[in-house]
């Protein structure tokens, strides 16, 4: 589904596209996931008599590394298999979220401390730059000169999620490795049935294995980028796009587990959601058409509301065609920070900051507090 629209009152293009494609294992193993994906394997055919092994390592065949053969259940056994809910083993991943996001937004602060103490030192720095500039003759067709006022000439919200972009990019170039192919299934898409559980949470979300379905998410989140680093800035942006990638594959988890309908995810989808829906839940009144059809324009709100009920659909009527769960549950947070959770999180971050800010002066007598930021 792709579906790119435009926010017509702040005359720039915002496409809210998402391209989802599907992907099984052989045999009988469906999963499903955030973005296109398919294991290159040779073709096999299966001996009359002869099934694969579901029941006792199904964390193997989600992992799409190794097929085993000669399984002693029937083939109507296998058809009928649920893997048990074991709700146990989501104890962890549950810590790790909670520690992961608090230790996100706790950094944020304290960069964004770190930053605004370190604006007047810029200040004079560029100061000092200028005037050299104008002293010394510069050549003519500096590459890097023509690199930086490139770089210069983003808003603060692109060069943010430039490297975000960048880790993308890289873990992408990784999947084409055929050296490379365990380990990132083990490490870079989040399954339930894994053993491992906690890392995949953070490192499914900068992992795609079709360049089209990750040039169409880093398209989205460059497009949405300015507006939403406009609203939380820099800092907390970062804090909870993070944040958002891990609570959206804990809620997958959770309701993977719950139906039973266990596989493999990856991609950057669910912390997108969180992007687009936290700038429809603070203008729901922008008005947005598709790009293709600009004749008809709907209210960001309807917008929002639309991919709710597309998700939900998708998460209780079994569609597998892409992590639905994964999807709603960033959706649901990026409602819930903008509504709830920035008065809840960071406008309570003083407390945090001030004892920094007492370490980086070696005593809390001296200096003041610091550490107010944007919204």
């Amino acid at each position: 589904m792709h579906l790119s629209i435009c926010i017509t009152n702040a005359t720039i293009c915002q496409p809210l596209a998402f391209y989802y494609s599907h992907f099984s294992f052989r045999f009988s193993i469906n999963t499903q996931q955030r973005c296109g994906f398919r294991k290159a394997v040779k073709e096999t055919k299966t001996k009359k008599g002869s099934v694969e092994e579901t029941g006792s390592s199904h964390a193997e065949q989600s992992e799409g590394l190794i097929h085993k053969k000669g399984a002693s259940l029937p083939a109507e056994t296998q058809l009928a298999y649920t893997p048990p809910r074991n709700f146990g083993q989501l104890v962890k991943p549950l810590v790790f979220t909670v520690g992961f996001t608090g230790c996100s937004f706790g950094t944020a602060a304290i960069w964004q401390y770190e930053s605004l103490k370190s604006r007047v030192q810029s200040y004079f720095d560029e100061v000092r730059a200028n005037w050299l500039e104008k002293i010394r003759p510069q050549k003519q067709g500096d590459l890097r000169k023509q690199i930086n006022q490139w770089w210069n000439s983003l808003s603060e919200g692109h060069r943010t999620v430039s490297g975000i972009i960048a880790a993308n990019v890289v873990v992408f170039c990784c999947w084409r490795v055929p050296s490379l192919q365990r380990s990132m299934m083990k490490y870079f898409t989040s399954n339930p049935a894994s053993k491992t559980l906690c890392l995949p949470m953070l490192l499914s979300t900068f992992s795609h294995y079709s360049f089209f379905h990750m040039a169409a998410n880093m398209y989205v989140l460059w497009s949405f980028s300015s507006s939403i680093v406009s609203i939380l800035g820099r800092e907390q942006f970062l804090a909870v796009y993070l944040s958002a990638g891990v609570i959206s594959t804990m809620f997958s988890y959770v309701c993977k587990t719950a139906s039973g309908r266990l596989g493999p995810s990856l991609g950057a989808s669910g912390a997108i959601m969180t992007v687009l829906a936290a700038v429809c839940t603070k203008m729901p009144e922008a008005k947005l058409a598709i790009i293709f059809l600009p004749m008809y324009a709907f209210s960001a709100g309807t917008a929002l509301k639309a991919i709710l009920a597309m998700d939900t659909a998708g998460l209780f009527l079994g569609w597998r065609y892409f992590d639905h769960a994964a999807h709603l549950g960033g959706a649901l947070f990026g409602m819930w920070y903008i509504m709830y959770g920035h008065e809840l999180i960071w406008k309570n971050r003083e407390p945090l900051v001030k004892v920094w800010h007492d370490l980086r002066t070696k005593g809390p007598g001296r200096g003041g507090s610091g550490g107010s930021g944007p919204l």
